[in-house]
C-alpha cells in the first residue's frame, strides 16, 4: 500500500499537460486584458477628438464674427441687446456654430489696464457666446462646447475745437 502511494506521487505522467493548460489560461487572461484596455483607449481618444472638434467649432464661430466689424454696429441689428449674426448672409457659418452677440449697455468707461483715456474714446461692450458641436455624423453622442468672449469696441469721440 505504501508502495502504491509513493508511485502515485512520483508518477509525473500528465504534468506537462497541466502546466500547458495553466499557461494557456494565463495567456488568455493577458490577451483579454489587453483587448479591453485597447478598446477603452480607443473610446477615450474618440471622446477627446470630439470635444476638441466642438471647441474649435465654437472658437471659429467667434473668429468669423469678430472679423466682420459690421456685426458691432448697433442701429437696427440688436433686439433686446442681442443679435444673431448668422441671420445676416454676409456672415458665412461654415462650422455650424450658434453665435449670439449681447450688447452690454450698462457698462461704461475704459477697460481696466487698457491705458486708454476715457476722454478721447467711447467704449462699447459686447459679449459673444458661441456654441459649437462635433461635426462627425456617425457619432451617437455629440460633444458640445460653449466659448464666451468679451469684446470692447473703441469709438473715437468728437473733440471740441478740432
Amino acid at each position: 500500500m505504501i508502495r502504491k502511494t509513493t508511485n502515485i506521487l512520483t508518477n509525473e505522467n500528465g504534468a506537462a499537460l497541466v502546466i500547458a493548460l495553466l499557461m494557456m489560461i494565463m495567456l488568455t487572461l493577458v490577451g483579454l486584458g489587453s483587448i479591453f484596455t485597447s478598446t477603452f483607449e480607443v473610446k477615450l481618444s474618440g471622446n477627446k477628438r470630439a470635444s476638441t472638434n466642438a471647441f474649435y467649432a465654437a472658437d471659429s464661430g467667434i473668429q468669423v464674427i469678430v472679423a466682420n466689424l459690421d456685426n458691432f454696429n448697433l442701429p437696427g441689428k440688436y433686439v433686446d441687446d442681442k443679435y444673431d449674426p448668422f441671420t445676416d448672409p454676409v456672415n458665412h457659418n461654415l462650422t455650424q456654430a450658434e453665435v449670439v452677440i449681447t450688447h452690454i449697455s450698462d457698462q461704461h468707461g475704459s477697460p481696466r489696464g487698457s491705458g486708454f483715456s476715457a476722454t478721447h474714446f467711447e467704449f462699447v461692450y459686447y459679449v459673444i457666446d458661441s456654441t459649437g458641436q462635433d461635426q462627425i455624423e456617425f457619432s451617437p453622442v455629440k460633444s458640445a462646447c460653449t466659448v464666451e468672449q468679451k469684446v470692447v469696441r473703441l469709438v473715437p469721440t468728437l473733440q471740441g475745437g478740432y
